[in-house]
């Protein structure tokens, strides 16, 4: 209903303005009952009391129906600049009730230059009443007009001081609340991140180990029912494969759900000794001719999780797409990194028009840990797959690690 008081005060502002209007309208109905009082007897007693009834009523009429079009507060403004008017008129103490009224200019004025005009009209037809009756006496000068426009300037003052502290106070209101708003939406952003980040996650462990896995069971599947007449000891070498593929699976699986300890599917031991073991498996199952150079490097887990990560994922892109004879393994130590290099013989591609999962999983991967992957290839010559990752040099890595080298076929 007020200007200063608007849909952005906040409530303290609002229960100020509110505690200031009570008590400006309790002044008022002193100082109007106290000079009706004194009044002489006659006609002028009851065309001031009309006259007040009048602001009274309006006032009231606003309180009740503040949203109605005939009670908008610019009417109770105008009604109130009238009245004193023509109670200054009827006689001059009457004109004291001006000064009481100032808070209302600004209560109730929509803007600061509103509230002015009102105050400015206000001032100027208490003047006009007090002139019509007084003329130009030396009463009027010394004390209606002198008074006037002393209590105007201090009420404008006042009032643009007040309106200025109400502003700054909606201001900051306005600020804390879109602060608030976008905190929380600074922690749903984040914890959407944090989802995505997962599901990112979860996607990249399901490819390199339960993916990669069944897509081997599927391969050694087709091979053993395949040779099952023709090479029944091979067709069970296979299923052997199946057996311990799925076995390893489970395992997996367990691990991804939480039900095991979170090895990342690196059994025990060095990442030479995994490796081997994972070369092993490989040549035994696809009988490609597999070289191997393992250097023994010791490192986290995650690092160790990550190499084996990219061992497998380059191994299942030659069994899915190579149609290769020979796959070179090297891993190798070098001053503040270590590096894992995986080549083929096979038939190569196009790296930039590469769509799938798997390389993309890998950069990923190694990049969460300060690595890069580059892949090297073109079509009938081959692919060459290196990943590189940040490590600490050991205190002992001076020693020699010539254990893991060999050729598996």
């Amino acid at each position: 209903m007020t200007a200063l008081a608007g849909p952005s005060a906040n409530a303290f502002w609002s229960a100020s303005l509110r505690r200031w209007n009570a008590l400006c309208w309790v002044l008022f109905a002193a100082m109007a009952v106290g000079l009706a009082a004194m009044d002489r007897p006659g006609g002028s007693r009851y065309w001031a009391l009309a006259l007040l009834g009048c602001v009274v009523l309006c006032y009231a009429l606003l309180d009740r129906f503040p949203d109605h079009s005939l009670v908008r507060p610019h009417v109770y403004l105008s009604v109130l600049v009238l009245a004193l008017g023509g109670l200054a008129y009827l006689r001059s103490s009457y004109a004291a009730l001006f000064m009481v009224t100032l808070p209302h200019y600004w209560m109730f004025g929509r803007t600061p230059r509103a509230s002015m005009g009102f105050l400015g009209l206000a001032a100027a037809t208490t003047l006009a009443g007090s002139w019509s009756r007084q003329g130009w006496s030396l009463e009027f000068f010394s004390e209606t007009l002198v008074s006037t426009l002393i209590v105007v300037a201090v009420g404008v003052l006042i009032g643009l001081w007040a309106h200025s502290v109400v502003a700054q106070s909606t201001e900051r209101a306005r600020l804390i609340v879109e602060l608030g708003r976008t905190q929380a939406e600074l922690a749903e952003a984040h914890k959407r991140q944090g989802a995505a980040d997962e599901r990112e996650r979860m996607a990249r462990d399901i490819h390199d180990t339960l993916a990669q896995g069944f897509a081997s069971i599927v391969v050694l599947a087709e091979a053993a029912r395949a040779g099952l007449a023709s090479d029944p000891a091979r067709s069970a070498q296979q299923l052997r494969s199946i057996e311990s593929t799925a076995r390893e699976n489970l395992a997996e699986a367990r691990e991804l759900v939480g039900s095991a300890p979170q090895q990342g599917g690196a059994a025990a031991g060095s990442v030479a000794q995994t490796l081997r073991r994972i070369l092993d498996r490989f040549a035994e199952d696809t009988g490609l001719t597999v070289v191997a150079d393992l250097a023994d490097v010791a490192c986290d887990q995650q690092t160790r999780i990550a190499l084996l990560r990219c061992t497998q994922e380059s191994l299942a892109n030659v069994r899915k797409h190579a149609h290769a004879s020979t796959v070179g393994v090297i891993l190798t130590l070098r001053p503040y990194r270590v590096e894992l290099e995986v080549t083929d013989d096979g038939a190569g591609f196009v790296p930039e028009e590469s769509t799938g999962f798997g390389l993309d999983g890998m950069r990923k991967r190694l990049a969460e840990l300060g690595g890069r992957l580059m892949v090297t290839s073109s079509v009938g010559d081959g692919t060459r797959v290196l990943a590189v990752l940040p490590m600490e040099i050991p205190k002992d890595s001076d020693k020699d690690s010539d254990k893991g080298r060999g050729v598996t076929g």
